[in-house]
């Protein structure tokens, strides 16, 4: 592997990274701190952070956020709790019931800022009906090992839920509330964050269980018997959200472009293929590599390297049971499918420093990742059969680790070609 090249690829994913820093990107969205009562409530991966950049602003705040263990911030005055994440835990079943009692008692008079990134999914949890925690967490393995959209994911999530489709900002009505959304959803969709707990949503029951028999995800009976029931998301022109705004302040797109520059800056030419990217990862990847061979051959001779850049939320069908993430399994894919193409060099990391469930961002591959492999014993075709993508690229010393990143705008995914 050529290093330089390398040390370019990681030092664009930071860029990446630091440029959706709530420390550095949310102060611009928050206003004066209204008078009176402020209750400031989040939740998810980067949560914690914002919290701790609006204090820096408005000082002590009354609050609660709930972020991933690992991610907490040291605040002031909003007490933040950390639970599990992408699979709920007791600790965020038992915050998010405090939070809704911190809501409950709201006035017209009284201003509630939510703090929305991604994973609030998981670290708010109050399963609607009877359905148990230990039932909500069997819901949620089943859906990540089905391969399922994060979307389509979300839809049921909402309709399980308590909190989620709008049902959080509803527990603070008639207080008025500024949602701060940073985006890890494709397209950017503020009902997708966090599944919308601050957003309306026009989806069914029905199309939750639409969704579980498409992805032949099985449910306890609890589950059906509330999907059974009435719709429990509040629709977009409810009038229990008529006193929310939803804002985005920090997204992919931003992301991408702040890396694009750094390229640029560098020697590089750049083609973003998209901010939205969704889909398998491996066949993602095997689209990649042929593109990338067919950037490579139509390029004049003496040009300087292009760099292909994507960003999204990719998904794994789990098929095997290795340790793998949609980054790490994209970034095997690619390397089997250029197979030691030369010249051709790539980077895949979540943002939030969090590829799947393994405390592991992503991987680095280059014309030699099988050529190595091969040398130590890591059979790639294995491993992509058995989703064992980390184990793959921790054996030839080609992971990505970056600890919390305190941010989360999903995947960073750059193709540099000479």
């Amino acid at each position: 592997m050529d290093e330089t090249v390398l040390e370019l690829l990681k030092s664009l994913f930071q860029r990446a990274v630091e440029v959706a820093d709530p420390m550095k990107s949310l102060a611009a969205h928050l206003p004066d701190k209204p008078s009176g009562r402020v209750v400031v409530v989040g939740a998810g991966k980067a949560s914690a952070r914002m919290a701790e950049a609006v204090e820096t602003v408005w000082g002590p705040c009354e609050g609660l956020v709930i972020t991933r263990y690992g991610y907490g911030r040291p605040c002031q005055g909003i007490e933040i709790v950390e639970a599990a994440h992408p699979v709920p835990d007791e600790a965020g079943f038992a915050a998010t019931r405090r939070m809704l009692d911190l809501l409950s008692g709201l006035g017209e008079d009284d201003y509630v800022l939510a703090l929305i990134s991604g994973g609030a999914s998981a670290l708010l949890s109050a399963p609607a009906g009877d359905i148990s925690l230990a039932e909500k967490q069997e819901v949620n393995q089943k859906l990540l090992a089905s391969g399922a959209p994060i979307g389509q994911m979300n839809t049921v999530r909402k309709h399980l839920s308590r909190v989620k489709g709008g049902q959080l900002a509803a527990a603070a009505y008639p207080a008025r509330m500024l949602a701060l959304l940073l985006s890890d959803v494709p397209g950017d969709r503020p009902a997708e964050i966090g599944s919308g707990p601050t957003v309306g949503d026009a989806s069914t029951a029905e199309d939750a269980k639409a969704i579980l028999k498409s992805w032949k995800v099985e449910v306890p009976e609890t589950v059906a018997e509330v999907l059974d029931g009435a719709t429990r998301v509040l629709a977009p022109a409810s009038e229990r959200l008529a006193r929310v705004s939803n804002v985005v302040f920090a997204a992919p797109s931003q992301s991408l472009e702040a890396a694009a520059s750094l390229a640029e800056a560098e020697g590089c030419d750049v083609e973003i293929l998209g901010d939205a990217l969704e889909g398998e990862a491996r066949d993602t990847a095997r689209a990649h590599a042929t593109l990338a061979l067919s950037r490579q051959r139509e390029r004049p001779e003496g040009s300087r390297p292009l760099l292909l850049l994507s960003g999204g939320e990719l998904t794994v069908t789990r098929r095997g049971d290795g340790v793998g993430g949609p980054n790490a399994e994209y970034a095997l894919a690619l390397a089997f499918a250029l197979k030691g193409a030369p010249g051709i060099h790539a980077i895949a990391c979540d943002t939030d420093g969090v590829d799947g469930a393994a405390e592991v961002a992503g991987a680095v591959i280059g014309p030699d990742t099988l050529m190595r492999a091969d040398k130590a014993g890591a059979d790639a075709e294995e491993a992509l059969l058995n989703n064992d993508a980390h184990r793959f690229f921790e054996t030839i010393g080609n992971q990505v680790v970056t600890g919390p990143t305190l941010t989360n705008v999903n995947d960073f995914r750059a193709i540099w070609i000479a």
